[in-house]
């Protein structure tokens, strides 16, 4: 173990080393980043090591500094490489496409693309780097790619015998709101590399100990997934029944798709929904995953359809204007929502609403295979694809609801933030 790293909350099995009694803690915001925690210890772990970082648009401290200019910055921190996830090392670039490696035009180090050619870090990639440290705010939501990031650099680190430290930051969702589909391991992809639910209630750190951890999260050789060194840096002051605002931090947009909070609570909502059948979700429009229509039905229908299913915590308002009129989504009560729930209603409606009767059951090859590592289940598949107006919605999210709660209890153990 390399000795400047004895301080941190270190994770080979479940020892934790307590990172306890900083001192420089924010007035505000309410919560302390993992890469604030650092920057008060005046980065006291990385002395005399050589630091790759992975990150993006959104890895920003409190002030709103990305995490590479204060890495960059400090003469504490021999910052050498960059990597950069989907959507590029700035988030900028779209989904789904190619990003190539660079030369940082701020730093002039070498930036390695992780959504190119590789999306596990090479040898060469890794070379010249003592520690990889991930800074990347996912949203709390399985098919958001960044988690998948994460661990394929953890892989490849340990496999190289780098050790990993992720700096940790809050999921957007809060702690305690766990929905959806879990996925079928034969449907795992990059789009889905851990099997938990769709909404998973886990910050990035969380996850991070449970690949580490759990046998089979990682595909690396059980020797190298044991063996591989891998350091949390908590937050300070996030609890788990915190959602975004409550922690006080300004949020920067984490992809293009997702320029706002608003954005990121309607891609767990609607995302799904929008995969196949028809509808559209509002990207484009101004109300990113919240703002759904339908071919040929006007706002006032689909919101007076949705809203005669009374899903728990949401409402439908009807909006005539703009460039794309639709129904927007608004939660009326958090606590009783289930994010997902209104996603497989609309696949319902899809097939209802459909000239063809079931627009599931005629997807090509390539359209079922996209959908299916999305939503992650063999099973929801063959039901709306034989059933179609008749699947029985309710059936299935009373299942999921209840592994959710059974894989809250299992997880809970280790979580970083009881």
């Amino acid at each position: 173990m390399i000795p400047s790293l004895k301080p941190l909350l270190l994770l080979t099995g479940l020892a934790l080393v307590g990172l306890m009694g900083i001192s420089g803690a924010q007035a505000a915001p309410k919560v302390m980043l993992g890469i604030d925690v650092l920057e008060a210890r005046n980065f006291a772990p990385l002395k005399g090591l050589r630091v790759g970082l992975l990150t993006h648009g959104a890895g920003v401290n409190g002030r709103g500094v990305p995490t590479w200019k204060v890495l960059y910055d400090s003469p504490a921190v021999n910052l050498t490489a960059l990597y950069g996830p989907e959507h590029g090392i700035d988030g900028k670039t779209k989904a789904e496409v190619y990003v190539p490696s660079t030369t940082h035009a701020e730093t002039g180090l070498p930036v390695y693309s992780l959504y190119g050619p590789n999306r596990k870090p090479t040898p060469e990639m890794l070379q010249g780097i003592d520690i990889l440290v991930v800074d990347l705010q996912d949203i709390g939501v399985r098919s958001y790619t960044y988690v998948s990031a994460m661990r394929l650099a953890m892989e490849a680190c340990f496999e190289q015998g780098i050790p990993v430290m992720v700096l940790d930051r809050p999921n957007p969702l809060g702690g305690l709101k766990v929905d959806g589909p879990p996925l079928d391991k034969h449907l795992m992809s990059y789009v889905g590399s851990f099997r938990v639910p769709y909404v998973h209630g886990l910050t990035i750190g969380e996850l991070a100990v449970m690949a580490k951890n759990i046998p089979g999260w990682m595909e690396v050789d059980e020797a190298v997934q044991k063996n591989g060194k891998l350091y949390i840096i908590p937050m300070r002051g996030w609890r788990r029944e915190m959602l975004w605002p409550d922690t006080g931090l300004r949020w920067t947009p984490t992809s293009p798709a997702i320029p706002d909070l608003s954005a990121a609570v309607g891609y767990a909502m609607t995302g799904l929904g929008c995969q196949l059948g028809g509808f559209r979700h509002g990207y484009g429009e101004g109300y990113p995953f919240r703002l759904l229509n339908y071919r040929q039905k006007s706002p006032d229908q689909v919101a007076a359809t949705l809203n005669s299913l009374a899903l728990p915590g949401l409402r439908f308002q009807p909006m005539p204007e703009g460039r794309q009129p639709g129904a927007y989504v608004v939660v009326t009560d958090w606590d009783k929502l289930r994010p997902t729930e209104v996603s497989f209603q609309m696949m319902r409606l899809a097939c209802d609403w459909s000239d063809s009767g079931n627009p599931f059951a005629e997807a090509t090859s390539a359209q079922q295979r996209l959908y299916k590592i999305h939503v992650g289940s063999e099973a929801w598949w063959n039901e709306i694809s034989t059933r179609g107006s008749r699947a029985r919605v309710d059936k299935f999210v009373d299942e999921w609801t209840a592994l959710a709660r059974e894989f809250q209890k299992s997880s809970s153990r280790y979580w970083l933030y009881k």
